[in-house]
């Protein structure tokens, strides 16, 4: 593909154009290629059960894990290439064109369209881009609330879409359709990954999957590791917060080392407020709100020394588990945690004392090692996959808005 010029009135052409083709894109009315349908079920469970998400077309179970509503008689019944739109969220970008299931039903919510007169494989890749969620928001009117917005469906219609000659369509979507079907192999990769990961992590540390044999270290947490909390400086004087020693807060942590910090604070502050400083290697929890998306589980090994908040358990090694084995442990069983054993009654949270008298068992020093190499060799390949994956999410991003205006 090549660039293109916008200038010398030519508004109509995309920034990237295929060699070949250099004519302007004719503008067409939205109502013109689509076309509303409405063939319903007659009986119960007649389809599978699908629904639309900003994300994609999704089987019901996928997205909510149970059959939703008392009754399925009446749904729309769809099939493959067609248009779903989703009357409440489509400012938000709800609409898609079903490519994933050759059939299937959806709420009566949705309305459903027939699409011809273009290609549907470019349809299909155009309503996911950030040109088609303008499209769409330049349609709706304020609702009844802040978060809700109404479709004009007249004035959506009347819209018009800049499409090129078919041929032109043609070769766009092969190209795009391409590229997409590489991104869903990349995302089954790290589906594999993670199920691989998880799988791993089940055969090692699931209670009742060890041999006795393998088991060379028994206790409680505390026998291994010394567990302490951090502490917040009280002061909101914002010299508090400049200076060069790391200060974490619970909102940082993530997977797997911890190497830099989002705030610093003055030596003054940490000898005023004597704030520990924790020598890296140690294992950083999350103690409160454990029932919040995310936290379960959440926890951090201190690439480098660092103060850290009151929100933050630090947990040093002591004895013959390694804290690296201790952190895939509570990777493992943090959701467990969360549930069944912290404390609060508007929130989770977890003390010390709690988790330092949970038990745990461990095989030799040596297999510990083994076991945490081959976990964290997952995790980078892992992360180097999601990089990959972010770098295709890109490309596409960009030849989506160099290709629709």
């Amino acid at each position: 593909m090549a660039n293109v010029s916008s200038s010398n009135g030519l508004e109509n052409r995309p920034k990237l154009r295929f060699p070949g083709f250099d004519e302007p894109w004719k503008a067409t009315a939205f109502g013109d290629i689509v076309h509303e349908f409405s063939n319903r079920t007659k009986v119960e469970d007649e389809d599978v059960l699908l629904s639309a998400a900003i994300e994609g077309m999704f089987l019901n179970t996928e997205l909510f894990g149970h059959q939703r509503g008392a009754s399925n008689k009446g749904y729309k019944k769809i099939k493959y290439g067609t248009m779903v739109l989703s009357t409440q969220n489509l400012h938000l970008g709800n609409a898609n064109v079903n490519q994933r299931f050759e059939h299937g039903m959806v709420s009566p919510a949705y309305k459903t369209y027939d699409i011809s007169g273009c290609s549907i494989d470019l349809i299909a890749q155009w309503i996911k881009s950030d040109a088609a969620k303008r499209f769409f928001y330049n349609a709706t009117t304020v609702g009844a609330s802040v978060c809700r917005r109404n479709v004009e469906w007249d004035t959506l219609y009347e819209q018009s879409l800049f499409l090129p000659s078919l041929p032109e369509q043609e070769k766009i979507a092969n190209l795009l359709t391409l590229l997409s079907n590489r991104i869903e192999k990349q995302r089954q990769l790290i589906i594999a990954l993670k199920k691989y990961k998880r799988g791993l992590l089940f055969r090692e540390f699931a209670p009742f999957v060890h041999d006795a044999s393998d088991i060379e270290y028994e206790g409680k947490i505390h026998d291994f590791f010394s567990l302490s909390s951090g502490s917040t400086p009280s002061s909101t004087n914002k010299a508090f917060y400049s200076g060069s020693i790391r200060w974490v807060s619970s909102g940082e942590l993530k997977p797997k080392y911890l190497y830099e910090t989002n705030q610093h604070i003055s030596s003054e502050a940490a000898s005023m407020c004597n704030l520990r400083e924790y020598p890296a290697n140690t294992l950083l929890i999350a103690m409160y709100g454990l029932e919040a998306a995310g936290v379960r589980g959440t926890a951090s090994i201190l690439g480098v020394p660092s103060t850290i908040s009151q929100a933050c358990m630090a947990i040093q090694q002591t004895g013959e588990i390694d804290v690296e084995y201790l952190y895939y442990w509570y990777i493992y069983n943090g959701q467990w945690i969360g549930i069944r054993i912290a404390q609060g009654t508007k929130q989770q949270n977890l003390s010390t004392d709690t988790l330092g008298n949970l038990k745990i068992n461990a095989p030799s020093l040596s297999k510990q090692k083994e076991v945490c190499k081959l976990l964290s060799h997952i995790d980078n390949r892992i992360e180097k996959e999601n990089q990959k994956l972010d770098l295709l999410t890109s490309i596409k991003r960009g030849l989506l808005h160099q290709l629709f205006m």
